[in-house]
């Protein structure tokens, strides 16, 4: 298969791993429920489970151990999401081509569809023990400690010293003068609002896997550097994309005085800063007594696209 074929295979596979765990709308608080699936069936390139299966399998991992925590990590992007939409914050009323969670279910039933996902993604990565197969001794010790390491990145890498504390920031910038925010802040939020979920999803898939710290290490920074460059990509794209092409408007950033890594730096310093993370990150890769090619291409991909 070519990389577009391989990639449509690996979605199609996440999408069902994740409806696999998604929980039944029945009973007193089937609405919830309803709206639950109503964020997260909504669409989306499930490129979080993608990358956590496929460097599960780069370091010879085996076995279902890894699926609670796909699905999980996508019901807590998911949730990200529906509290994104919400009035109180970037009040939006379409994603993905469709009306948002809280325009269908209204404002607080979108706020208990959000924190729904993101306790029942914590209950589905826990599901994950009760998959280790039965052994003795010291295997089993590790397996348990493996599942246990797993829980503590999807845990922080969601909370206030990742994802949270990313759009905290993001909050705060957006109500300070835009002297006030320097590119160390920016940074700092890309880090953490983008950035944290994609290390979340290689951490754990080089820990399932049994992976060396070392190993683990490099994943973290790998896709650290990959998220950073996505954003940045993402500012350029403002500027220079074609609105037919993003699919929503150009020079909205600008136009609304958002401080952007390109409105601070410009564009030529902008697209070089994407191509030195952008390198770092494969050379890292392609560092390893291992390789996959589909898992370069797809990050290659993911930063240098058209929308």
């Amino acid at each position: 298969m070519n990389f577009e074929e391989t990639l449509a295979q690996r979605t199609k596979e996440a999408q069902a791993v994740l409806e696999s765990f998604l929980p039944r709308q029945e009973g007193y608080a089937k609405t919830v429920l309803e709206a639950m699936h109503y964020s997260v069936l909504a669409g989306g390139k499930r490129l979080r489970p993608v990358l956590m299966a496929e460097v599960f399998s780069l370091f010879g991992g085996q076995g279902d151990v890894i699926r609670p925590f796909m699905a999980a990590l996508e019901m807590i992007h998911n949730y990200s999401l529906v509290h994104d939409d919400l009035p109180a914050m970037d009040n939006d009323e379409y994603r993905r081509g469709r009306k948002t969670t809280w325009r269908v279910y209204g404002e607080g039933m979108a706020v208990l569809a959000g924190d729904g996902l993101l306790n029942y993604a914590y209950e589905t990565a826990c599901s994950a023990f009760g998959m280790l197969e039965s052994k003795s001794g010291s295997e089993c010790a590790a397996q348990y400690r493996a599942v246990a390491k797993a829980l503590a990145i999807l845990t922080r890498k969601a909370g206030v010293y990742g994802m949270v504390g990313g759009q905290c920031a993001d909050l705060a910038a957006e109500e300070s003068s835009p002297e006030d925010v320097t590119e160390e802040m920016l940074l700092f939020i890309h880090r953490n609002k983008t950035a944290a979920l994609m290390e979340s999803a290689m951490m754990i898939g080089a820990v399932l896997a049994g992976a060396s710290e070392a190993e683990i290490a490099q994943m973290e920074h790998v896709a650290e550097n990959i998220g950073l460059a996505f954003q940045i990509r993402d500012d350029i794209l403002d500027v220079t994309g074609q609105q037919e092409v993003l699919g929503k408007p150009v020079g909205s950033d600008e136009k609304n005085h958002k401080v952007t890594y390109v409105s601070l730096n410009g564009l030529d310093r902008a697209r070089e800063e994407v191509d030195r993370l952008t390198r770092e990150a494969l050379d890292t890769l392609r560092g390893l007594d291992r390789r996959s090619p589909f898992l370069e291409e797809l990050l290659q991909r993911l930063v240098y696209r058209d929308k």
